[in-house]
């Protein structure tokens, strides 16, 4: 009995002193050497294991249960190390392994945290101030149809809006069957032929156009429209919409007129100019000496465009305008040339945060 007893508390030492050993390990190299400690054949676990044999009768259930305790403890301090070293070891190497492109471009820069891209800052600031007028987002795709994107939007073929736009086509399908999106006037195609009406709903998006980048222009950029089709929506309902998003994007100060125009897909039609930025009416190279720049065009719903989604213009009425997300990020920073937006400079990027 006494000597069952002795073993049995050189199992319990045994037992807490390497809990507290494997508590402090922080390397595979040193949890290998404990594990062979702890399994050794002269260890406390192998050598009462070998001597249940010789245990009496009577003093088995209760030397049985104390190995097995000790066996359970000692299992479960060896797992919660080896989770503890991975986890320790994965920090080092990544840390160890770190690199950024920066350092070759720029060395020597300071690093702060990241920022959004300026034309991801806008869209997410329009997108919360049209939904807090009661606007929907909607989204679609960017290779397009050529009903989508002219055909349902009155712009049948050799129309001289398709020459304006002057688009991306793509090698699939018929010729000329296929394109990147020139406006995301097709994903409100897309929602009157699945939704009914009232619809009050914005679509932003990127879009591709064949132009010339300059101060104002990129062949890739992004656009955001408003479409509303409801009963008894006016002229008046467009230009108030217009207003009340000039002021709450641009603050005080700004103006926004609007002039006759024409668009296929519109009529009346007119494009929606705001003042100059970047030199306030005064006139500059960005606004061609003008004083106003152009964000983009609006008008009623064409008749025709009803048509072909089904719905009775008799009815309903609606009106849509869209302008570029880059020209009204450009604008609210007076960023005097658009094509910086695109070049991933870091030197441009690392201002971006906060700007807006």
């Amino acid at each position: 009995m006494a000597e069952i007893d002795a073993l049995l508390e050189e199992l319990a030492e045994f037992v807490q002193r390497f809990e507290t050993i494997l508590a402090t390990i922080e390397t595979t190299k040193d949890l290998l050497e404990v594990k062979e400690q702890v399994h050794a054949p002269t260890a406390p676990l192998a050598t009462i294991s070998r001597a249940m044999r010789q245990v009496a009768p009577e003093d088995r259930p209760r030397v049985g249960s104390r190995l097995h305790d000790a066996r359970a403890r000692l299992d479960a301090a060896l797992e919660d190390a080896e989770q503890r070293v991975g986890e320790l070891e994965l920090s080092a190497r990544l840390a160890a392994e770190h690199d950024d492109i920066a350092n070759y471009l720029y060395p020597g820069r300071l690093h702060g945290t990241g920022a959004l891209h300026l034309i991801t800052q806008t869209r997410m600031i329009l997108e919360d101030l049209f939904t807090s007028m009661g606007f929907i987002v909607a989204e679609g795709p960017e290779v397009e149809t050529e009903f989508h994107n002219f055909e349902a939007l009155n712009i049948p073929k050799f129309h001289p809006a398709r020459a304006n736009q002057d688009s991306f086509y793509l090698n699939y399908g018929e010729r000329e069957s296929t394109l990147l999106r020139t406006h995301t006037s097709p994903v409100q195609i897309r929602l009157m032929q699945s939704s009914k009406p009232p619809i009050y709903a914005i679509v932003p998006g990127r879009v591709y156009r064949r132009d010339t980048p300059d101060a104002r222009h990129t062949p890739a950029f992004h656009q955001l429209e408003a479409l509303v089709v409801d009963r008894g929506i006016t002229f008046a309902h467009l230009k108030a919409t217009i207003e009340a998003f000039t002021s709450a994007y641009f603050g005080p100060g700004i103006q926004a007129r609007l002039r006759p125009a024409y668009f296929p897909f519109t009529e009346p039609s007119a494009e929606f100019e705001i003042t100059c930025t970047i030199c306030r009416g005064e006139g500059c190279r960005t606004c061609s000496g003008t004083g106003w720049i152009e964000l983009g065009g609006s008008g009623m719903v064409h008749p025709n465009v009803f048509a072909h989604v089904g719905i009775d213009p008799e009815v309903y009425s609606g009106f849509a305008f869209g302008f570029g997300i880059d020209r009204l990020a450009q604008m609210k920073v007076a960023l005097k040339d658009m094509r910086i937006l695109p070049e991933n400079d870091l030197r441009v990027l690392a201002q971006m945060r906060g700007v807006l």
